[in-house]
């Protein structure tokens, strides 16, 4: 098993007053060669953004483009035609494909935290496609809920990429083994509250940690953790 450890204190920021974006990996303004992505992730936001303000529309191609709503009420307008409003547990997937425009503003009263999250396809031009799914908290205590998988389902959004990724929320202290498809796949961690210990090595709120070269990930869980696990291709 191997591991690399991505601290919240190492973590790129954009502040413009209306949006503070923390950024995982390389994006726009933060620059880091040693974070260029982890396998077929490439984007990891942790996004807040004031009341009244957004991004305007703008285009993306051939990206699969997940969002996590952790907070908050943010509306979304594509050139698909959609016009949806999305709130906390909410989780929207955008396949971007041959291309498409869309817009996203903070339709609420209160600050929107959101986790912005691309990945690279599995095919290139495909016709764009939008999917939303509701996660309530309520029904997934104590449990790691599948949000995304490349299996069509009724029970959770599905992408153009052989990829999963799961919501824990958990109210007591366990451990939990993640299993997975270790030929060319990678797991990516990060704990929105809470700790984890994984791989011996304690994870803390806003940490991400990411692991390879294994087929079980032993999850050690302190109670009230919350976390998102991405399970994505190594490569190509």
């Amino acid at each position: 098993m191997k591991y690399t450890i991505f601290k919240s204190s190492e973590r790129g920021l954009k502040d413009i007053g209306w949006l503070k974006s923390h950024f995982t990996f390389s994006f726009s303004s933060y620059a880091n060669p040693m974070r260029n992505g982890f396998g077929l992730l490439k984007v990891f936001n942790d996004d807040f953004v004031e009341a009244g303000k957004g991004f305007g529309l703008h285009p993306h191609a051939n990206m699969e483009i997940i969002s996590v709503m952790l907070a908050g009420k943010m509306n979304h307008k594509d050139s698909m035609g959609y016009a949806e409003v999305v709130s906390e547990d909410w989780v929207q997937i955008m396949s971007a494909g041959s291309g498409l425009r869309h817009e996203e503003y903070n339709v609420g009263d209160d600050e929107v935290n959101f986790l912005q999250i691309w990945i690279e396809p599995k095919l290139q031009n495909v016709n764009p496609r939008y999917q939303k799914r509701y996660f309530p908290k309520e029904k997934r205590e104590n449990t790691l809920q599948t949000i995304v998988s490349n299996d069509e389902g009724q029970q959770h959004c599905w992408i153009n990429q052989n990829v999963k990724l799961s919501l824990g929320r958990y109210t007591e202290k366990t451990e939990v083994p993640y299993t997975l498809n270790s030929t060319n796949k990678c797991v990516f961690v990060f704990v929105m509250e809470g700790k984890i210990n994984i791989c011996g090595t304690d994870i803390y709120k806003r940490d991400g940690i990411g692991v390879w070269e294994t087929d079980i990930i032993p999850l050690h869980i302190e109670a009230g953790s919350s976390f998102i696990v991405i399970e994505v291709p190594i490569n190509n």
